[in-house]
């Protein structure tokens, strides 16, 4: 009979650290993969590594957004329960391969990805488009999804005590956003441009050392969750509305319980609670985090652990048969 190691917590903060491990472990599991053109493996071999390690931690959490539908095993499914214990209760929003297509390719910036929160304080987003802005602390209660990229652009310059000319707008470089690359030029401010993996690119908004002062664009809708929680922690600020594009994404998001699917979403109505954190372990490097290394028999990990009290980069050395 095997013996489970239950970790003991009393919080959800608390658990940021367990979380850490699961992250980790994922990256790790993706490492063999990158390159390899399986997409469906590597997927596989993540979400088997979170969902092992996850099952560990003494808590009672309930994926609100994952990777499918309930029954659609392997994935981690919405509304699949996990952990060892009864509290904390949580709910969970992951990815335990975001950017499957650029591992597969062997391209940057994938990451394992999980957000945390206190039960029944996170959105249900359905799988769909949202759009999306998002800003760091500085730049806080300045956005206005509503309002034009030229007039947020504004905004944001002022509080910043910068000219408009002098702002950095980071988007997916998508046909879609054509306009909003229009009317950042016609500022004479600067685009930097990404292929995937938006949450990267919510969270430079935060980080000084990245130079991002907004991020706008359409992209998914559980990723826009994940990314609300990270910028809740650290500071910043974060609206979204989604994007039905049809009679079945309507009835979907009402199913989901969202009254009124064309809404603007605050940060606090994507996640109504700052008990909460965000994890993340790179996969191939990106702005944020670098890729699992392999040196003198150590794989090497780079994370980055967010919650209310601080943030922090941690890089970790694992021996090779950890995997």
């Amino acid at each position: 009979m095997s013996i489970v190691n239950v970790k003991q917590k009393e919080d959800v903060q608390s658990l940021a650290g367990d979380f850490l491990a699961v992250a980790q472990k994922a990256a790790i599991a993706a490492y063999p993969w990158i390159g390899k053109g399986n997409k469906i493996g590597t997927d596989q071999a993540g979400t088997t590594a979170m969902r092992d390690e996850m099952n560990r931690i003494n808590m009672n959490a309930s994926i609100v957004i994952g990777e499918g539908e309930m029954d659609e095993a392997p994935m981690l499914y919405i509304g699949e329960n996990l952990g060892a214990g009864t509290e904390p209760q949580v709910d969970i929003a992951v990815d335990p391969i975001e950017g499957t297509t650029l591992v597969s390719k062997g391209q940057d910036n994938s990451l394992a990805v999980i957000a945390v929160a206190k039960r029944g304080t996170l959105l249900h987003a359905p799988d769909m488009y949202m759009e999306k802005m998002a800003v760091g602390p500085e730049a806080k209660g300045c956005i206005n999804i509503e309002a034009s990229l030229t007039e947020n652009m504004k905004s944001v310059a002022k509080v910043l005590g910068k000219d408009v000319s002098e702002l950095t707008v980071m988007m997916q470089e998508r046909t879609r956003h054509n306009h909003l690359m229009k009317q950042v030029f016609n500022l004479g401010a600067k685009v930097r441009l990404f292929s995937d993996v938006d949450i990267t690119g919510a969270i430079a908004t935060a980080v000084d050392e990245l130079d991002v002062d907004i991020l706008v664009g359409t992209g998914g809708a559980p990723e826009g969750v994940i990314a609300a929680v990270a910028l809740k922690c650290l500071g910043g600020d974060f609206q979204g509305r989604l994007v039905p594009k049809s009679e079945k994404e309507l009835v979907r998001c009402k199913k989901m319980g969202i009254a009124n699917p064309h809404a603007l979403l605050t940060m606090d109505d994507i996640v109504k609670s700052h008990d909460c954190f965000f994890v993340a372990t790179g996969i191939t490097d990106g702005p944020l985090l670098k890729g699992v290394r392999k040196r003198n028999h150590k794989l090497i990990t780079h994370s980055f652990v967010a919650t209310a009290e601080q943030s922090q980069f941690i890089e970790a050395r694992h021996k090779v048969p950890f995997i």
